[in-house]
């Protein structure tokens, strides 16, 4: 059986359809017929002239090949569901257009277009495979264009229903590559390998209902693409031996500006899960930057967010865009603004954030169609693409929001904890099951008392009281030593849960990227890894307690109410007042316990720095300076925490009152139920006791809440050192080892700025370093000599450029492999505690 596979004299039919029913468009010479960023919103054959189909090779463009009469635009992305065209007029030509409702209703509805369109290869489609093929090769052997000629004759499209096809193409070693997006996202990747049937038989359908693409390559391709035996690099242009401007019928209708973008490049209208509403300028903004931060999966800090909101609008200002912009960089996210003309309304990039109204709105779907807005005070608003102009008359103000690689992951939280608790489950278990019992002769303690009142002490019974005061008497020792076993058991588990999670933080910390740590001092770094310590402590002290509380009080109430349902009633009185009190009190404490957490990292910050820079202190005489400012800073810090003790006082005492007034009725009520014969003096005391045991719980409620907003604070503070992405993650271990080098270092049209917006330290560097040679850079003091350095190891990444080694990008090979060999003595070196020789040694 051999593989046989249509050529693109298949797609005659779909060729006949366009040109029958395609609207005619004239395009100018350079103009953009499709873009590699959006999928398009229409289908396009040539008639006339040329086009050039374009990728970028380095940090380049360059033609990938020429498209001729009768070539087909924008059906490659369309049919897989992901743009890959990047299409520009060579000349002057006319192109025959359909929407892309109209193409994909043809390829249902017509099976000879649907066979020939879901069995061809395009060039576009295949240029992307290979693209994300060559991303990860550490040396660029050859031009993109250079593998598309050689490869794009070898390589097949394969339908994965016909189990035939694919059955045989793994037996002839031949290798599989998703090509398309599925109808289950996140179920398949672009790109992605499929080694075998089981893999074939669970992928789900494409995009569209049409079958997944998979791009078949042969194992030598794949061996060839891998190899590292350096080739020299050819670019081609942009432009070249551009052709003669044809001549168009000029009655033929301009095409757009620019392309129009499908319905289906955007999210799915029915994911509106993310939705957030809100009124007023404070909550309405709060939602918009929640709603961002739920699309592009962001730990959202809404009360320091809301902080910076709530002083704005204390100075008698309203949030602006560009405060928004601000808070969304403090987020992790590279934020951008524009304006833009109303007409450009329909290829607006989303999420992105925009001015409406009196506030603001989430741009959750643009196309040809129109917009459709995420508004907090108004749901879903949908603006068809003729009203913009009318809406928009002095264009669109908006934020546009990307993720960069260091853009924080929303992974920290409870959930982070679990892996070491269920590692000690079964001592967990141990002391919980402790705790069970330990409460069960607690709950004895008054039931037995009851008896020796109304018993013993009325019945003058002396033998039933040595027997009742030896069970008190054993109850008591067996609860103590339970009490101490537990408490061991407990304090040993928490301890080694408490060194786990330790060495889990302080090495994701040490392999967060250099930039994390110049933007943080260390005192607010170190401030913040022992807030671990109170998140433990919480979890695994007053969490247990909580639960086992709040199970036994409901066993306590039914007991309650057992012996008087008027003095339960009673004694639970002051339930609701409490809970309401805390509950009000509990944004007060959330915003004291932070601002004392911020003024104690600010005072911790200031004496590192003070201590690690001493020399300067004294040789500049500022000792008496540096003092002076570490006690503002520290006064700050009891200032606020003096407030957090005043407002938790209060609450504390507020409750013990109220718990001191019910305590006080149930006697009060409880002794005139014993006079008048309806409780004896025994259950009255019993439930006096019994009442304490639910009393107490909810007297520590007022503590417990102010511990769990602490615990919020905590969580932030931690989440920020946990949440931001190592400089080395799954995708980089996942790179080749560099071997051993040579020497042979070449910097190529290297930029670098520290921070966006800024000038460049750095700017088009081109320098080679042949191996063997010694070289000084000399220059004057902050041209970038140490930062040109700092790019060698990988410390920062170049804004444009790159840095081979031996021939290598060492921004395609593993992060370690290359620092390992690579030795470093900064400008101002650090000696660790120790002698010079394990300074070295380290």
């Amino acid at each position: 059986m051999n593989l046989t596979y249509p050529s693109s004299e298949g797609l005659a039919a779909l060729q006949t359809f366009v040109r029958g029913r395609g609207e005619a468009l004239r395009y100018e010479l350079g103009q953009t017929l499709c873009e590699s960023h959006f999928v398009p919103g229409q289908g396009l054959l040539i008639e006339s002239g040329s086009a050039r189909l374009l990728g970028e090779q380095g940090s380049r463009l360059s033609t990938l090949t020429k498209l001729e009469e009768g070539q087909i635009v924008g059906a490659a992305s369309l049919l897989r569901g992901a743009p890959c065209e990047d299409v520009r007029a060579a000349t002057d030509l006319v192109a025959r257009r359909i929407s892309d409702e109209d193409f994909l209703n043809l390829v249902h509805n017509n099976s000879e277009v649907a066979a020939s369109c879901q069995n061809h290869l395009w060039t576009a489609e295949l240029a992307a495979l290979l693209k994300s093929l060559l991303e990860n090769a550490p040396k660029q052997t050859r031009p993109l264009s250079s593998w598309i000629e050689e490869l794009l004759p070898q390589a097949h499209l394969l339908n994965p229903t016909d189990s035939d096809a694919v059955q045989l193409a793994l037996t002839s070693n031949q290798r599989l590559f998703v090509a398309g997006e599925s109808n289950e996202p996140g179920n398949t990747q672009l790109g992605e390998e499929i080694s075998n049937l089981d893999e074939i038989a669970s992928l789900p359908t494409g995009i569209h209902e049409l079958p997944l693409r998979l791009i078949a390559l042969p194992e030598e391709a794949i061996q060839e693409l891998n190899k590292s035996v350096p080739v020299e690099l050819v670019t081609a242009e942009v432009v070249e031996n551009l052709d003669v401007t044809t001549s168009t019928d000029s009655s033929i209708p301009k095409a757009p500006l620019r392309p129009p973008v499908s319905r289906f490049n955007n999210t799915n209208e029915n994911d509106r899960d993310f939705f957030v509403g809100g009124e007023g300028p404070l909550q309405e903004t709060l939602a918009c930057l929640q709603m961002v931060a739920k699309l592009m999966k962001l730990p959202f800090r809404r009360d320091s967010i809301e902080k910076i909101l709530r002083d704005e609008l204390r100075r008698g200002q309203s949030p602006t865009l560009r405060l928004c912009g601000q808070i969304a960089a403090s987020l992790g996210l590279h934020v951008s603004g524009a304006s833009v003309a109303a007409r450009y309304g329909t290829r607006l990039q989303t999420p992105s954030m925009i001015t409406w109204q009196q506030g603001f709105a989430l741009v959750f779907r643009s196309d040809e169609r129109g917009v459709v807005l995420a508004s907090p005070s108004q749901g879903f608003v949908d603006l068809p693409a003729s009203t913009l102009e009318e809406i928009f008359p002095d264009g669109i103000e908006l934020l546009l929001l990307d993720r960069t690689n260091t853009t924080p992951e929303q992974k920290f939280g409870p959930g982070w904890f679990w892996p070491a608790l269920k590692r000690y489950r079964n001592v967990l278990v141990q002391v919980l099951a402790a705790s069970f019992v330990i409460q069960l002769f607690t709950l004895a303690n008054p039931l037995l008392i009851q008896v020796i009142i109304d018993k013993v002490i009325n019945q003058r019974s002396l033998d039933t009281l040595q027997v009742l005061g030896i069970a008190l008497v054993a109850v008591t020792i067996l609860e103590g030593v339970l009490g101490s076993l537990k408490t061991f058991l407990f304090a040993e588990t928490t301890n080694r849960i408490d060194q786990r999670l330790g060495a889990e933080v302080i090495d994701h910390l040490l392999r967060l990227p250099l930039g994390y740590f110049d933007k943080r001092p260390v005192g607010e770094l170190g401030s913040r890894i022992s807030e671990l310590e109170k998140i433990r402590n919480f979890l695994t002290g007053q969490a247990l307690t909580t639960i086992l509380d709040a199970a036994f009080s409901v066993i306590y109430i039914v007991v309650m109410l057992f012996y008087s349902w008027l003095l339960t009633l009673i004694a639970l009185a002051v339930l609701p007042i409490q809970v309401g009190l805390t509950l009000l009190g509990a944004p007060l404490f959330r915003r004291q316990y932070r601002k004392a957490a911020e003024a104690n990292a600010k005072t911790q910050s200031h004496l590192v720095e003070v201590l690690t820079g001493i020399q300067t202190v004294k040789s500049q005489n500022v000792e008496m300076v540096s003092r002076y400012t570490w006690q503002e800073r520290y006064a700050e810090y009891i200032s606020s925490t003096f407030e957090k003790t005043i407002s938790g006082t209060a609450l504390s005492q507020t409750s013990q009152v109220l718990q001191k007034i019910s305590q006080l009725l149930v006697l009060w009520v409880g002794a005139t139920l014993v006079l008048s014969g309806e409780l004896t003096l025994g259950q009255l005391i019993a439930f006096r006791i019994i009442s304490g045991y639910v009393t107490q719980p909810l007297l520590r409620l007022s503590t417990i809440w102010q511990s769990i907003q602490e615990l919020k604070v905590s969580f932030e503070r931690l989440a920020d050192v946990i949440d931001t992405p190592q400089e080395s993650n799954e995708l980089d271990k996942a790179k080749v080892p560099l071997p051993s080098l040579q020497g042979d270092v070449s910097f190529e049209n290297l930029s670098f700025a520290f921070s966006k917006g800024t000038p460049p330290v750095l700017n088009d560097v081109d320098l080679h370093v042949k191996a063997g040679t010694f070289v000084g850079i000399v220059g004057q003091s902050g041209s970038g000599k140490s930062t040109l350095m700092k790019l060698l190891p990988r410390l920062y990444a170049p804004d444009q450029g790159r840095i081979l080694i031996d021939g290598y990008d060492i921004d395609k090979v593993e992060l370690y492999s290359l620092r390992r060999q690579i030795g470093i003595v900064p400008q101002d070196p650090l000696l660790f505690s120790g002698s010079v020789s394990e300074n070295i040694a380290l």
